[in-house]
């Protein structure tokens, strides 16, 4: 086996050079999965961009009501023509959105222990194949804790969740936790972002980070960005516009957008970066904007 230090090796990224097999289909590494997960990856991935712009509000399933959250059916409404994915919970999707709103679901299917307890990294998964069928998820969202004292039933979780997704053409959307005691550094997310691809998870959701060109190079299938803690609105495009330059194929954000002075408008700039390739400066603008007309 590897030992540890064997991580400070790597080193021949080929930033530069694109990812080699395409297949005709435009997904990252998805050029061989069946064709329903094909059609559940173009809902899930602008077809003209390749890109995702996510709504996470899946926050109350260890944090219950969060501020910007507490009543989903008046905030959530008016963000959705500006977003592509809703990232959720069955029961918030079940009680508080219209399933007329046409948007590709990432069902939150992991879960645990409250924001109360010190460890988070103790989770199962709670919701099964077939009510995912039954929500006609998009993709299935499993949280997981590299370097946690969970780590091993966190990588179980994903395994099994990849497994009964691909009986059923549902991909599979690894999360990647760091909790308070875990580094974020580019050294834990190459870690984290290239085990959970090799397990199986079709895509990736992380954090932006140093060296976030070598983390997209070296995983084989889309990354997608969390927005993170709350950030003034310019700093949070400025990330978002930094993550798409190094190859990150979609945002997924939640405090940033329903927490902002404006949401909508917020939502709608983060999309003109992800998909319109617009500049940090041009998406503030464009929030300022529409923050002012609304």
């Amino acid at each position: 086996m590897a030992d540890v230090d064997g991580l400070k090796v790597a080193k021949d990224y080929h930033v530069d050079k694109p990812f080699a097999k395409q297949g005709g289909f435009y997904v990252k590494g998805m050029a061989d999965v069946d064709w329903g997960m094909k059609t559940r990856l173009s809902s899930i991935f602008n077809p003209e961009s390749g890109r995702t712009v996510m709504l996470a509000f899946d926050h109350g399933y260890f944090m219950g009501s969060t501020a910007g959250l507490e009543r989903l059916d008046l905030v959530i409404p008016p963000v959705l023509d500006h977003i592509d994915v809703l990232m959720a919970t069955r029961g918030a999707l079940r009680t508080c959105i219209s399933p007329s709103t046409g948007k590709a679901v990432a069902l939150r299917v992991s879960c645990g222990s409250s924001i109360l307890k010190d460890d988070l990294s103790h989770e199962v998964i709670g919701v099964s194949i077939e009510d995912a069928v039954r929500m006609n998820a998009a993709c299935m969202a499993v949280q997981t804790f590299v370097g946690a004292d969970g780590e091993k039933e966190s990588l179980d979780n994903l395994c099994k969740t990849v497994d009964a997704g691909i009986k059923y053409g549902i991909p599979t959307m690894g999360v990647v936790a760091v909790g308070k005691q875990m580094e974020r550094t580019g050294r834990f997310f190459k870690l984290a972002t290239r085990i959970l691809p090799e397990l199986g998870a079709h895509i990736v959701k992380t954090y932006y980070c140093e060296d976030f060109e070598e983390i997209t190079a070296a995983c084989p299938v889309p990354i997608v960005v969390a927005g993170g803690k709350k950030l003034p609105e310019d700093e949070a495009l400025t990330m978002c516009y930094r993550a798409i330059s190094e190859g990150a194929a979609g945002i997924d954000m939640g405090r940033n957008i329903f927490q902002s002075l404006d949401p909508a408008a917020m939502a709608g700039a983060v999309g003109m970066i992800v998909h319109k390739n617009a500049t940090d400066k041009e998406a503030y603008e464009y929030f300022l904007d529409m923050k002012k007309n609304n």
